[in-house]
């Protein structure tokens, strides 16, 4: 989880990005990550905004949500980073350990999405320390595009329930589930599914429409949550055990529950889980603000 040095293969890997091909769904889903980024970008101090258009590359528009599933689409360039997108916890167990879960397949310690929401917020941290290199976004030995867009969408995928989930079936990955008609597995519903869904019957097929509605729910009806949402213990800038401790909670409590192989799953699981995907996309885009404007302000 070292600083990578950019040069001319990010900028042509960001602009393959901001043309939008098609990706393999990882994380939350393209939607999921764009919905999470969008609100936290309409929430961000003057000094973190300012500070994000500076390290988003030109052809972003200082648009991030534009940018928040390129950590996906590097994920088979940069092998290293696989790991880094979720974490496994024992099987039946429903509580998370930093010590006892963040790790690789091999054991390397840190080397979970906790660990790394820790590291790229330490990297983002040296901004404004030394002179930003205008041609690589590079400050002292780190890469700070790629730590923004890493953060974003990391703290995207921390608050999707099955990216802390059970070892053996590799967070739902490997439980075959039919979403309505169509085959897939669990880990696919909670990542496109529900979003995709709730899309096409509540929103008219747009994630504009769904970030609205969060949007309006995080200014009134849990506009007293909020604070806590933000808020991290001993005056951390981050904090993602919180939220790892808050997915495996949901992921025994909501998305594993009930469902065995060759599950179908249609109305009734969809209108039982839909509150609990919306409330932690919203968790993540505030916490994702909150985040970046203590790192910038």
């Amino acid at each position: 989880m070292q600083g990578r040095q950019a040069g001319t293969a990010l900028l042509l890997l960001l602009a393959v990005v901001v043309a939008a091909l098609p990706a393999p769904s990882l994380g939350w889903g393209v939607d999921g990550h764009l919905i999470i980024c969008e609100i936290a970008q309409g929430r961000l101090s003057d000094a973190a905004a300012k500070a994000v258009n500076d390290l988003l590359p030109s052809g972003a528009g200082g648009n991030l949500s534009s940018l928040c599933s390129w950590a996906d689409r590097v994920r088979f360039r940069y092998h290293w980073s696989a790991p880094l997108h979720f974490i496994d916890v024992p099987d039946n167990v429903c509580n998370y350990s930093y010590d006892r879960d963040c790790k690789d397949e091999e054991g390397v310690k840190g080397r979970c999405v906790a660990g790394a929401i820790n590291n790229y917020t330490s990297q983002l941290l040296t901004y404004g320390s030394s002179s930003l290199s205008p041609s690589s976004k590079s400050s002292g030995q780190y890469n700070l595009t790629e730590a923004l867009l890493f953060l974003s969408h990391f703290m995207g995928d921390i608050h999707q329930p099955l990216h802390c989930g059970f070892a053996s079936d590799r967070g739902g990955n490997t439980i075959d589930v039919h979403w309505y008609r169509r085959k897939t597995v669990l880990h696919h519903v909670w990542d496109v599914n529900i979003i995709q869904t709730a899309e096409k019957d509540y929103y008219d097929e747009g994630a504009g429409e769904f970030v609205d509605a969060l949007n309006k729910n995080i200014t009134g009806a849990w506009s007293d949550k909020v604070q806590e949402w933000e808020e991290c213990a001993k005056s951390q800038t981050a904090c993602p055990d919180k939220y790892g401790s808050e997915s495996i909670a949901a992921a025994c409590n909501s998305a594993y529950k009930g469902v065995t192989e060759d599950s179908t799953l249609s109305d009734a699981y969809f209108g039982s889980r839909l509150p609990v995907v919306n409330l932690r996309l919203a968790q993540g885009g505030v916490r994702l603000a909150a985040t970046l404007n203590r790192i910038f302000g």
